[in-house]
């Protein structure tokens, strides 16, 4: 557990110019607070301990501006950077080493039970400000998604997905 947290702080250390510290990181970084808050809520979710999961979630959300639903899955050296009002879906997955910037939204365009309702992000996606990505696809591995951009379509590996809607 710890060692996946000195991860966490380094990850952070390592892809922001603007972090100074680790007592910085661990103290001043809502990104980080969020998803250290989202494996414990994640735990519970999936330990059948659902409105408990929930609860955290929603302790997280006041506390950090970081909306994550408990039932999202969340790789190791995930980025949220400047996170205020992003929003994770119930099945949406994040890659290990992915950026994410502020007023994402990994959303749903179904209102479906038990089908995958929100995209998949591969390892080492950035996705860029204000951009909505909507629907369970996949982002393949190192795309890049354009800031304000409106995805609703699966993204090659390696490629750019920019406008509104998203092209290629």
């Amino acid at each position: 557990m710890f060692k996946r947290m000195r991860s966490d702080v380094q990850c952070i250390l390592d892809r922001d110019p603007a972090a100074r510290t680790r007592w910085e990181v661990i103290t001043c970084y809502p990104g980080l607070h969020a998803i250290w808050m989202h494996r414990v809520a994640h735990a519970c979710w999936t330990h059948g301990f659902k409105w408990l999961g929930r609860a955290i979630s929603h302790v997280a959300r006041w506390l950090t501006g970081i909306e994550i639903h408990p039932g999202a899955v969340i790789g190791e050296r995930v980025f949220f950077d400047h996170a205020m009002g992003v929003v994770v879906g119930e099945t949406a997955e994040i890659g290990d080493g992915c950026t994410i910037y502020q007023g994402v939204t990994l959303g749903g365009t179904s209102l479906y039970k038990g089908v995958k309702r929100h995209p998949t992000l591969g390892r080492n996606v950035v996705v860029g400000a204000g951009a909505k990505v909507l629907g369970g696809f996949v982002v393949g591995e190192g795309a890049k998604i354009g800031s304000n951009a409106v995805v609703t379509k699966p993204v090659p590996p390696g490629a750019t997905a920019v406008g509104i809607p998203a092209r290629i």
